[in-house]
């Protein structure tokens, strides 16, 4: 069915859903049974009339029902799912009535003294119960929409916001909106009381303050580590609309200035979407500025004493241009920091994701990148396109090796080496290029990456001669074939011969043609001792099938055994990582990001493995 023809007919308003079947707890396992006409008439419950009302933007990236004329927040839900949620959201009016009523009956101050206003009476104590099954019939939402997907092998529905969007989903879990054990209002709310078991019992009183941050004062004389908005990476205004609608029913009278809007305020969120806005450079100019400003603001405030760290994890590469790779929202932040006062004086690489989700996710970031950032000096030189970049060279292979040591995951080496590189650009009050014009962020940033391609080239000195053959023959044409001549070509300039490609394992040769070999044909018996023409590329991507095909356990074995040439193996990766993205080869891209990610671990375990013999030594590999 033409998908342009779906579209249509969802705009048409003519998409349904169908019951296809109900699972059940049986004897230690799940029954699947076909639904019954009894069953399915109860899942067509009228809707209820007063549902809380609202529609999303038309943004395709971060809400993909929109193309299928689904634009509604009340149509995200089955009816009975809005029976449900709505007799839960009304229910928290009715515990906070019974609440402030048991609280006086045991002596608690009648005073009304509102949570607003900070009141410790009955009152106080009542809403801060409501305020708490708020949120968790809040969080119980995102269990309990048409848009959650069936998890096979837990066999229960999955959590709609897997990530900050909202996407089209054509068969969907409806669980038990009470007991279901991945989201149901009880498993919340027992889910909740625990955790209340583990506060810190302390007389200091917490407190949130809602500001500006381009007028706040809250960071005077104060250490600040602050998150700031991603360009346009994530609408977290719109999509807070699905939770603040929904928590303004149960809370609007407890909170009314907070809840005063029918909808969450985007107008004054420092974001660059063009939908908000007449033009996508009027967008970009509003971020600047609001950045600038509130950059400025932190620049003021912040204690002398201490440096200010900014988390940022967009992605650097957005674009392919003429004039390279551009990021828009990277040239626009930074230019905020810098036209703030700040200078970089280097980046701290945090691993904040999940590593699991992260081996699964394509071309996504493992770490957040967080910029350390002073006041720039007033006597800050002058500096020339040249110094720059003879700086850059310089410098940069250096912070690079110190980069891959802490085992930076390879998608995040050139978000992380934006600090060492930014760190020389700030260390000048302005630089001068050629046509006497300062030179600007988005220069700079190429510049950056320019030497860091060149420093991450340099490092195949340290490679055999087979292994800088395959480096070349991979960037040019990956695990496809090519003409057996220009391999043999490309061989004699490397300082090696086909044939002994061919001899040591790496490469098929076959009727005029050559192609490397893919991980999973090299062969599973492969022992780097007794290997007569070891090389790193099949050091690498032998370990590359162990560990996809058995796991890091496996992989640390080779890693034993290979020794202190394990390292040149990782270093290896950063290489490939790099060449794979910039010829948007995905695949290959995660399965080095993968390795390294894990090297970690590979490591610790090889450690544990004291009889296993390293490739080229006679001594056992001892732990002490």
């Amino acid at each position: 069915m033409d998908g342009n023809h779906i579209k249509a007919e969802g705009k048409a308003m003519r998409l349904g859903s169908r019951l296809m079947a109900v699972v059940a707890e049986g004897e230690r396992e799940r029954v699947y049974l076909s639904p019954s006409p009894t069953i399915e008439a109860a899942a067509n419950i009228a809707e209820p009339s007063d549902v809380p009302e609202g529609s999303f933007v038309e943004d395709a990236r971060a809400f993909t029902p929109c193309i299928y004329g689904i634009r509604e927040w009340r149509q995200l839900f089955t009816r009975r799912q809005l029976v449900a949620l709505t007799v839960m959201a009304d229910l928290v009016g009715e515990v906070r009535e019974v609440a402030g009523r048991d609280a006086a009956d045991a002596g608690m101050s009648a005073k009304d003294e509102a949570l607003k206003d900070g009141g410790v009476g009955a009152t106080a104590y009542a809403e801060a119960v409501s305020l708490y099954l708020s949120i968790i019939v809040s969080k119980t939402l995102d269990s309990n929409n048409a848009f959650c997907p069936w998890e096979p092998v837990a066999q229960c529905t999955r959590q709609l916001f897997g990530r900050q969007a909202i996407s089209m989903l054509w068969d969907f879990g409806e669980a038990n909106p009470l007991h279901d054990s991945s989201g149901g209002l009880l498993t919340n709310i027992a889910g909740s009381t625990r955790a209340f078991d583990g506060f810190a019992s302390t007389s200091v009183v917490g407190h949130g303050i809602q500001m500006d941050a381009s007028s706040q004062t809250l960071s005077q004389d104060k250490v600040i580590s602050t998150d700031p908005p991603y360009y346009d990476n994530v609408p977290y205004a719109d999509l807070s609309d699905f939770f603040y609608i929904w928590l303004r029913r149960s809370l609007r009278s407890v909170l009314p200035n907070l809840f005063s809007t029918l909808a969450v305020p985007k107008v004054e969120e420092l974001v660059a979407f063009t939908y908000r806005h007449t033009s996508k450079g009027e967008a970009e100019q509003f971020f600047l500025d609001g950045m600038t400003q509130a950059m400025h603001r932190i620049a003021e405030q912040a204690h002398p004493g201490f440096p200010v760290t900014i988390y940022y994890a967009f992605k650097q590469s957005e674009s392919d241009g003429d004039d390279g790779t551009k990021n828009t929202g990277w040239d626009t932040f930074l230019a905020a920091v810098l036209a703030a006062g700040f200078s970089i004086s280097g980046t701290w690489p945090m691993r904040t994701e999940m590593t699991a989700a992260m081996k699964t996710i394509k071309n996504s970031l493992a770490s957040s990148i967080v910029l350390v950032c002073r006041k720039q000096s007033t006597k800050a030189p002058t500096g020339t396109r040249r110094e720059f970049v003879a700086a850059l060279k310089a410098e940069l292979p250096m912070a690079l090796v110190h980069l891959q040591k802490g085992n930076i995951a390879p998608v995040d080496l050139a978000q992380a080496a934006i600090g060492p590189g930014m760190a020389v650009y700030t260390r000048y009050a302005k630089v001068i290029d050629a046509d006497d014009k300062p030179l600007t962020v988005r220069a700079a940033l190429a510049l950056i990456n320019q030497t860091l391609d060149e420093a991450l080239a340099e490092q195949e000195g340290d490679f055999d001669a087979d292994t800088r053959w395959a480096l070349t023959w991979f960037d040019q044409v990956g695990f496809a074939e090519g003409d057996y001549g220009v391999a043999e070509q490309l061989s004699k300039s490397k300082n090696t011969a086909v044939a002994g490609l061919v001899e040591g394992g790496i490469l098929l040769s076959k009727a005029g043609k050559v192609r490397l070999l893919k991980p999973a044909e090299l062969a599973p018996d492969w022992d780097p001792a007794s290997d007569k023409r070891l090389t790193v590329w099949e050091m690498v991507h032998q370990l590359v099938r162990v560990l996809e095909s058995s796991g890091e356990g496996a992989a640390s074995v080779l890693v034993a055994k290979l020794g202190s040439q394990a390292e040149t193996a990782r270093e290896l990766c950063y290489r490939l990582y790099t060449l794979c993205e910039r010829k948007k080869r995905a695949n290959e891209a995660m399965a080095y990001n993968g390795l390294v990610q894990s090297w970690p671990e590979i490591t610790r375990l090889a450690r544990e493995k004291p009889s296993a013999v390293p490739v080229g030594t006679d001594d056992l590999f001892n732990q002490e």
